[in-house]
């Protein structure tokens, strides 16, 4: 199980205790408020307290008591009562879970556990987007060939593709921060969300100690849609990382090698291949973003359920919860270790950049052309007509090669042009003037 690699604070969220303490909780407050209804006399809620009192101290005992009644009753809840029930050992036990259904405890205790979940990765990008920062202000001018469709486009440099990292997961952020407001809610509304036999005061009461909000209006459950979207926002998240791990992984293909993955002394990299340093992390976080997208998918189909509620979410849900928050949580943890450690190759870029023979200018000169007047299917043809003669020459395998120098043999090209001026629209400085105010935009 992929819980054990993340945080201890993130599996501890989804433990049977930290679930059965907030079960308490949420059952002591609902009996506090039912004190300041006058229903429940102080008297006996001092006595309900000392015997929580007893099980809070001892929630491992608690809940190994609650899985032995829970193995003949068939029923967690029940089970989880019961045990409590025994710690009070007193007739005042008789208003433990008045007026509740069972989904009103685990709804809201399941709303808390997810926005406790939501701020431990909250805190996870917070760490990782200082990382990123710093690793692109240390290359915000390092030179690098765009590639689109996997071919060389227009340079471009290293610390701008990591500010467009930094800036996806701003956005994680957000997302993550949106996801828990959404999920952020509680209800004790009953048995079909009428409020029968609790007040809507008691409900109000509880959430706000807990601090969640009432569901508007609920059935016997919290709707599904809610838990849907904070899913499909790890999901989404998840999505982020994999686009950077598909990047990373290109580049440090033996061809490219412009960036590869820390590779730690006393590492192995392959088992017949001793040569072998393989971007087994960056794949390792492709093939995990799939699980959180088909956990994504499975919390898609929970959201239809039968009438005021059937029961074929729990299921799935005490699975793709606990999965994907820690999972999330432990790809976070790899991220930061991957961008520390990052190997950059500014030298094998410059190597790259110079694979196209300068061709990244056509743009540029395509450009330029119109402003002398051209027509642009006129300076498309005559920018096309010498990129194509530098392919030429470059794989009849002569070294002479070069765009620049095929534009100033072109007399139709060259005469639209004053001495020097195809040299300074052709070079990387003219790409990259406009770095320093992208980077203060981004405030990096």
């Amino acid at each position: 199980m992929i819980q054990r690699y993340s945080r201890p604070e993130m599996r501890g969220i989804w433990t049977d205790e930290n679930r059965l303490k907030i079960w308490l909780e949420i059952e002591m407050l609902a009996s506090e408020a039912l004190v300041a209804e006058g229903i429940v006399p102080a008297a006996d809620f001092a006595r309900m307290q000392a015997g929580a009192q007893r099980c809070f101290a001892d929630t491992r005992a608690l809940t190994e008591q609650a899985k032995e009644v829970e193995k003949t009753l068939n029923h967690d809840v029940i089970g989880f009562t019961t045990a409590v029930a025994r710690q009070i050992d007193d007739p005042a036990s008789r208003w433990l879970h008045f007026g509740l259904t069972s989904s009103d405890i685990v709804d809201t205790a399941f709303a808390v556990q997810m926005v406790q979940s939501a701020d431990l990765l909250i805190r996870d990008v917070e760490a990782l987007l200082p990382v990123i920062a710093r690793r692109a202000r240390e290359h915000r001018r390092t030179p690098c060939i765009g590639r689109s469709h996997g071919i060389h486009g227009e340079p471009t440099t290293f610390g701008l593709k990591l500010a467009l990292m930094h800036e996806e997961f701003v956005r994680a952020r957000e997302r993550l921060v949106r996801a828990r407001d959404v999920v952020a809610v509680g209800k004790l509304s009953g048995a079909v969300g009428t409020n029968a036999h609790l007040s809507p005061g008691v409900e109000a009461f509880v959430c706000s100690k807990l601090g969640l909000r009432p569901a508007p209006i609920a059935t016997q459950v919290v709707q599904r849609d809610l838990h849907a979207e904070y899913m499909n926002a790890l999901a989404l998240i998840g999505a982020g990382i994999e686009h950077w791990a598909v990047e990373f992984r290109h580049l440090q293909r033996t061809e490219v090698l412009e960036a590869e993955e820390p590779f730690t002394p006393g590492q192995k990299g392959s088992s017949a291949m001793p040569h072998k340093r393989n971007p087994i992390t960056w794949e390792r976080l492709t093939g995990l973003a799939r699980v959180l997208r088909g956990n994504a998918v499975a919390a898609l189909e929970n959201v239809a359920l039968w009438h005021e509620r059937d029961i074929s979410h729990s299921s799935v849900e005490r699975i793709i919860f606990p999965d994907s928050c820690t999972l999330l949580d432990y790809m976070f943890g790899l991220l930061v270790r991957l961008m520390d450690g990052l190997r950059v190759y500014p030298e094998n870029m410059k190597k790259n950049l110079g694979l196209s023979l300068g061709m990244w200018n056509s743009q540029t000169v395509l450009l330029a052309l119109i402003r002398k007047g051209l027509t642009r299917e006129r300076a498309y043809e005559l920018v096309q007509r010498n990129a194509m003669k530098t392919w030429e020459v470059k794989h009849a395998g002569r070294d002479d090669a070069d765009f620049l120098e095929m534009l100033r043999a072109d007399s139709e090209v060259a005469s639209q042009f004053a001495p020097g001026e195809l040299e300074a629209l052709c070079s990387l400085e003219f790409h990259f003037k406009e770095v320093d105010n992208r980077f203060a935009r981004l405030g990096l």
